[in-house]
């Protein structure tokens, strides 16, 4: 048998606009209840829409990041549901004129780069928030209705779950560099929802859909593409294509549970939303835009590997998260030694960061003492341990590292005179080292290099002992 997985995403992400998308209420997280409202976004009767233009224009420079082609006259429509967060009895979204089409997003694999599709990236308004007490109650916050919103939608050919998040987590940097949105799933600025099936490429026989929402993280996205590949994979073998169905991730068991059936397709009854005329974009707009936005990713690893002369693999990871590139950039030129700065960042401290589970824009060390811990390790001021030792420090505190380790007596000791005599003293102490070494032992000098750090205090400079021991026993 001959399995294909099959995974299309749907990303809703909220555009970081002053005002919401239609009315001039202000679009901002974390307000009072019901205090960004108004007759519009809230559905009084007689209140007309009025299209935010700084939410068109952060829409086109989506779809252009995302390689799309953008129309040059579009409609609004009106999508009809009742739910208690939806005031008007339907949301402003795009049906069949959506704004953007055809782009994709480059991922990694093991056979090379693969771009995967985008069928569309389309405009609408945000519901509001439900939120259920302790009492069995529902209460609603309207604040969140009419956020602007950004609709992008893959084509199913994501193969796996690791795919998947490299595409999220792309789509997720390049948002941010173009600084469109926040993009924090933990206050639903992007919100993710997958759509998962297996064909069998020898029989077609394939699987019905499964639609997976309320993923709040990365890590949810790829559990819960896991467990459902299993499952279909399971189905496959029974010649069961299952159901058509909607289902949440459930982190307690670690498992998707179903919350409906979809029996037949949903009948929304779009129609032309009549209180927005067709809306015309100009080329010379749309160019604009797109010589105004700012490097993206894949942009600026090229410059780094050409410009840094770091490898490929280094500006990849530097270049996916705009913080940590400017980081790199302002330390490197401060340095003056990109590899060094590339080393230090992408093991050390994104160690830290992970460890710390935050954001890179997060990080309390500031770029100008970090430069300063590098140019002392550079300048053999103090030596790779301690380096690792005040960063460890400098990470959770930030301060000037330059004066941090004259007080702390940490300078390396470089003297010659000083250091042949504690060498002396080691070997006088070792012999049996000495002739284990002699004798093919490699570890030997490692221990003896160790044992004059250790009589050092750790202030010695481990390349000179290292050359010195040699050059006495050899």
């Amino acid at each position: 048998m001959n399995y294909k997985t099959l995974i299309g995403l749907e990303i809703h992400v909220e555009l970081s606009t002053k005002s919401k998308m239609f009315c001039g209420c202000k679009n901002e997280f974390g307000s009072a209840p019901n205090t960004n409202v108004c007759p519009v976004c809230l559905g009084h009767p007689g209140a007309l829409p009025v299209m935010n233009k700084k939410a068109l224009e952060y829409a086109i420079m989506a779809g252009l990041s995302f390689n799309c082609d953008i129309r040059n006259s579009f409609k609004m429509d009106r999508k009809k549901y009742f739910y208690p967060d939806l005031t008007k009895g339907y949301q402003i979204t795009q049906q069949d004129m959506p704004l953007c089409e055809n782009g994709y997003v480059e991922v990694h694999t093991d056979e090379g780069i693969k771009k995967i599709g985008l069928i569309r990236i389309h405009m609408e308004e945000d519901t509001g928030k439900s939120i259920h007490n302790e009492e069995g109650n529902t209460l609603l916050d309207y604040n969140r209705a009419g956020v602007p919103l950004i609709e992008i939608v893959s084509k199913p050919e994501m193969s796996n779950a690791d795919e998947a998040r490299e595409f999220l987590e792309n789509l997720k940097e390049t948002l941010k560099f173009i600084g469109i949105s926040d993009v924090k799933m933990e206050q639903g600025s992007l919100r993710c929802d997958v759509n998962i099936n297996i064909l069998d490429e020898d029989s077609d026989f394939k699987t019905k859909i499964t639609e997976i929402k309320n993923l709040n993280s990365f890590k949810a996205v790829y559990k819960a593409i896991i467990f459902e590949e299993k499952r279909h994979l399971e189905m496959m073998k029974n010649k069961d294509v299952g159901y058509k169905e909607t289902r949440r991730w459930d982190d307690a068991s670690n498992s998707t549970v179903v919350m409906r059936r979809k029996e037949e397709g949903s009948d929304y009854r779009f129609s032309v939303e009549g209180d927005i005329p067709i809306t015309f974009v100009e080329d010379s707009l749309i160019g604009e835009i797109k010589n105004n936005l700012p490097e993206l990713p894949s942009q600026l690893m090229k410059r780094f590997v050409k410009e840094y002369n770091i490898s490929e693999y280094d500006a990849d990871i530097l270049s996916r998260n705009k913080y940590l590139s400017s980081y790199f950039e302002i330390v490197a030129k401060e340095v003056q030694d990109p590899k060094l700065v590339s080393n230090w960042l992408l093991s050390d401290v994104l160690r830290r960061v992970k460890e710390a589970e935050i954001e890179f824009e997060e990080v309390k060390m500031e770029s100008k003492n970090f430069a300063k811990l590098l140019k002392l390790i550079k300048n053999k001021d103090i030596n790779n341990n301690t380096g690792k030792k005040v960063l460890r420090k400098l990470f959770e505190e930030n301060f000037d590292p330059e004066e941090y380790v004259k007080e702390k007596g940490l300078i390396q000791v470089n003297d010659d005179s000083v250091l042949e005599k504690i060498v002396d003293e080691v070997l006088a102490n070792n012999p049996e080292s000495i002739n284990d070494y002699k004798n093919g032992k490699d570890r030997a000098l490692g221990f003896l290099v160790g044992q004059c750090m250790k009589a050092s205090k750790g202030k010695g400079n481990p390349q000179k002992f290292n050359e010195m021991i040699l050059k006495k026993i050899s």
